[in-house]
């Protein structure tokens, strides 16, 4: 399988919400599309841990390596 973008993996979970939201799928379909969604929400939001820890590193690089926390 081909690795998907942020952008593509976000639009396909859409899809599979709207798909479980109509409720006409049948309950085999229906788990598999479920199965699919959670492993692309997974992912998601595994893509957006891993761009705010670079925009931390990025900006703790920026600022000589003083952070703002408090």
């Amino acid at each position: 399988m081909k690795k998907q973008t942020y952008e593509e993996s976000i639009k396909k979970l859409e899809k599979i919400v709207e798909a479980l939201e109509e409720g006409s799928k049948p309950l085999d379909e229906t788990l598999k599309l479920f199965e699919e969604g959670t492993k692309l929400a997974v992912y998601c939001n595994t893509c957006l841990d891993d761009a705010e820890q670079k925009i931390v590193e990025l900006t703790t690089l920026e600022s000589g390596g003083a952070t703002d926390e408090q």
